[in-house]
Formats: C-alpha cells, sequence, structure tokens
C-alpha cells in the first residue's frame, strides 16, 4: 500500500463558514421577529432573544475574524500545521475529519501529546484556495499516518 504524496496546503477564514453563520444569524432573527409579530403584546421576553442574538452574532463574527491562518502540511508520514510560514514554526499533531462536503473539509486539528501549543484548533480548508493541490490533501486526509515501526512483513501475533 503506497502512501499519499506530500502536499502542503493554505488555509485561511472561510466564506462558507460567514455564510453559514450568517444565515443561522438571520433565521434567529426571522424567528424573533415572528415571534414578535405575532405577540399581541411584546415584552421583555422578545427584548431579551433579540440581545441575545445581538451578541450571538457578535461572538460569531469575532470567532470568524479570530479563525486560524497558516499551512497544513502532510510530508507522507506526519502532519505538521502553523500560522507561520516557516518550517519551524510548524508543529506535529493529526487533523480529524468532522465534516466532508466534497469542496470544502472542516478539520479538527488535535495536536501531538507533548507539543507545546496544546490548543485544538478547528480548520476550514476549501478547494479554492489551491485547486490544484486540493485532490492530494484529499487523499492525505484520508490515508492513515504511519505511527508504529516498519512492518516485518508477517501477520499481527495475538
Amino acid at each position: 500500500m503506497h502512501a499519499a504524496p506530500s502536499v502542503s496546503y493554505p488555509v485561511g477564514r472561510s466564506r462558507f463558514a460567514a455564510v453559514l453563520l450568517a444565515v443561522a444569524w438571520l433565521l434567529g432573527a426571522a424567528a424573533i421577529l415572528a415571534w414578535t409579530l405575532t405577540t399581541p403584546f411584546p415584552g421583555w421576553r422578545q427584548a431579551l432573544a433579540a440581545a441575545l442574538l445581538a451578541g450571538c452574532g457578535l461572538a460569531a463574527l469575532a470567532g470568524w475574524l479570530r479563525s486560524p491562518a497558516g499551512t497544513l502540511a502532510w510530508d507522507g508520514g506526519a502532519w505538521r500545521w502553523g500560522e507561520g510560514v516557516a518550517a519551524s514554526d510548524l508543529e506535529s499533531g493529526q487533523p480529524e475529519l468532522a465534516l466532508d462536503l466534497q469542496a470544502r473539509m472542516l478539520l479538527r486539528w488535535v495536536p501531538a501529546q507533548g507539543s507545546p501549543r496544546w490548543r485544538t484548533r478547528w480548520l476550514w480548508v476549501e478547494r479554492d484556495a489551491a485547486v490544484s493541490h486540493w485532490e492530494a490533501l484529499r487523499r492525505a486526509v484520508y490515508s492513515r499516518a504511519n505511527t508504529t515501526g516498519a512492518s516485518h512483513g508477517g501477520p499481527p501475533v495475538a
């Protein structure tokens, strides 16, 4: 069995994620508006719901603006992620596929144990960021990294 080819892929702020957040916010606003219009005497409950919706919208916007941007790299045996461009800035870890929409994927970046940067990150990767490397990235994400030593050629011993 052959390993997936090495690939470096740019990760940035996702327009798709922004649209998802905006649609969710607009649906919430429409629900509150419908609730307010069908209530004979709107009161503090509707005002509280609108305030919570505004807070959620601001939190979503802040999260989207702080979304990680960097490079996700597979060298044929290990994954690396970094928000810088220098190889020394890249940390080891493993992406876990959370959602695959063919033209974009949501990955959960789990740093390797003992990594000084222990924080888990959510990465939206999109085909439009590097169309020519998209298929290589998808193959690498779906392949399993070889974390064991060299195979001795025989079946596993029970």
